[in-house]
């Protein structure tokens, strides 16, 4: 066989072995990544439940990048703490090292035994955990069969003269051997792929064992490496570059004994194996009691930066979140939230337009308004961008709400720019100011806006379905406030012949606009009922629609 066919050959296992790898994770959490994300952000303060989380869910989903992704979202988002994020990734790399344990072991016969179940798993019935499941043991039948195929190309390399001239160019050079595996590993994004791949070279003879030390510990380092670099903020690099430092300062106290290592005699693919499970459940045992004190010393390296001076500008849209469903979907309804807060902001200025005439108040509804915009088009970009490969019928389902929510919140925002601060400053330019009585009769109506509104986020945050009847049934309170607010106009333009009837126009589109912003905010709870199975009427279910204005 040729030098060429051998490395196409060696490309398509190690391409198939990281594919199988990205089948797991990506199945796993796309059809349980949800529950698995409320779980690790409600029971993981402690750390040494982190720690054993931090084993299984790798064991599980047979990625460390995965779960590392995870629980930097959580550090950032502040629902779980650095230190206990740091537990967790030690798990993470005792985790890794399992599954390496499991896939290095001859079960060559389950391969098709895996494939057929998968299979049949995935075809069993129309759901989206079932099909998650399939894939996963797909994903894992092709991990072994890459693993089968990366043993007969290897034994077919081991006679080549290139091949031989690379491997002792490695020999003796710990160094270089060490960033040999450091870049390999970070270009694969698996160090289980890589780690696999050294295994079947040193079942092969090819390395000695200072070597076998020196890849390990690169591919260690390696892996550590993808998360830093894809982190986006100070605050979201804290825990991967936490878990770099650990890392790097072992691989700098085992590389001098990498002679002593070698003089164990063990077999040289089990050398590979146990060196890489001794290795990172030494860092735990010895790290796991610093993890306050690493804590506090990354906070402080890597402050959180000001805020942008535009707060349209997203703060969390975090690219790496686009590989995770749930993950991207909890970061882009955290900038949902931030839309509300600028409503809310854009009600409460409105509402000094309204009282003080002031022209600085309309300036500054105008002002929220286009940075609410810039926000709300992020956010749809993002969630468009999340789930090229496919997400759950919940993930989709909480998508579609979180993109409702944004429009809706984006509607309302325009009512309030474009209608309600116009008809204010229109008063102005007349030299008018709302009297006493359309202020009283205002009142009513922007305190049941802000009430709607919080309502509303509840339902977003919660998704409790008491409160999004709640928020429906305030439908109907808003419409009497703005009734009972028309007719007493009516009775004091009747009463009062010197009333401009220009100025009563205004104040009466003043209520209608109200009660347009306050259709909005209640069409946020009608998502939520639709997906409990409660029947909609045809009014409810425009409401729904993005596009509803």
């Amino acid at each position: 066989m040729s030098g060429t066919t051998l490395l196409i050959n060696l490309a398509g296992a190690i391409a198939l072995l990281l594919w199988g790898t990205h089948m797991i994770s990506s199945a796993l959490l796309r059809g349980f990544g949800t529950p698995l994300r409320h779980w690790m952000g409600q029971h993981l303060n402690n750390r040494w439940l982190a720690l054993l989380a931090g084993i299984g869910i790798t064991g599980v989903l047979q990625s460390s990048t995965a779960v590392s992704l995870m629980a930097t979202s959580f550090t950032a988002a502040g629902t779980l703490g650095l230190a206990p994020a740091l537990a967790v990734m030690l798990g993470t790399n005792i985790g890794s090292t399992l599954v390496v344990q499991l896939l290095s072991a001859d079960i060559s016969i389950l391969t098709p035994m895996v494939l057929l179940t998968g299979l049949i798993v995935f075809r069993l019935r129309d759901d989206s955990r079932f099909e998650s499941v399939g894939c996963a043991l797909i994903g894992l039948g092709l991990m072994l069969m890459a693993l089968h195929m990366l043993g007969s190309t290897l034994a077919a390399v081991e006679d080549a003269p290139v091949f031989q001239l690379i491997m002792q160019s490695l020999d003796g050079d710990l160094l270089i051997a060490l960033l040999v595996a450091l870049i390999l590993t970070w270009l694969c994004h698996s160090s289980v792929a890589v780690v696999l791949l050294i295994v079947s070279l040193a079942a092969t003879g090819m390395l000695s064992a200072s070597t076998i030390v020196a890849l390990v510990l690169g591919v260690n380092i390696g892996g550590a490496l993808p998360s830093v670099i894809n982190a986006s903020s100070n605050v979201g690099r804290r825990l991967p570059l936490g878990n770099l430092l650990v890392r790097a300062l072992g691989a700098a106290v085992i590389l001098p004994l990498a002679g002593w290592l070698a003089s164990l005699n063990l077999d040289p693919a089990a050398l590979v194996v146990y060196l890489h499970t001794g290795f990172n459940l030494l860092l735990a045992l010895v790290f796991i009691g610093f993890t306050a004190p690493m804590a506090k010393l990354l906070t402080r390296l890597l402050p959180e930066p000001p805020r942008d001076v535009d707060p349209g500008m997203p703060r969390y849209l975090d690219e790496a979140g686009l590989e995770v469903a749930n993950i991207g979907l909890s970061n882009a309804a955290r900038e949902a939230l931030r839309i509300a807060d600028m409503l809310s902001a854009m009600l409460e200025r409105t509402l000094q337009l309204f009282h003080t005439s002031a022209p600085i108040c309309g300036e500054e509804v105008r002002r929220i308004d286009q940075s609410l915009d810039v926000l709300s088009a992020a956010i749809r970009a993002y969630l468009a961008d999340i789930g090229q490969e496919g997400i759950s019928d919940s993930d989709a389902d909480r998508a579609q709400e979180v993109l409702t929510f944004v429009i809706n919140l984006e509607h309302a925002a325009d009512i309030l720019s474009s209608s309600l601060t116009q008809l204010a400053m229109r008063r102005l330019r007349r030299g008018e100011h709302f009297s006493v009585f359309e202020l009283r009769n205002i009142a009513p109506l922007h305190e049941a806006l802000l009430e709607s509104l919080s309502l509303a986020i509840t339902v977003f945050l919660r998704e409790d379905i008491a409160t999004a009847h709640q928020l429906v049934q305030r439908k109907e309170i808003v419409r009497r406030l703005e009734a009972e607010a028309s007719r007493a106009h009516f009775r004091k333009l009747q009463e009062d012949k010197s009333t401009w009837a220009e100025s009563g126009d205004i104040f009466q589109r003043v209520l209608r606009d109200y009660r347009r912003v306050h259709h909005h905010i209640a069409a946020l709870a009608y998502p939520l009922l639709e997906r409990a199975g409660e029947s909609l009427s045809d009014d409810q279910i425009k409401d729904t629609s993005p596009c509803a204005s």
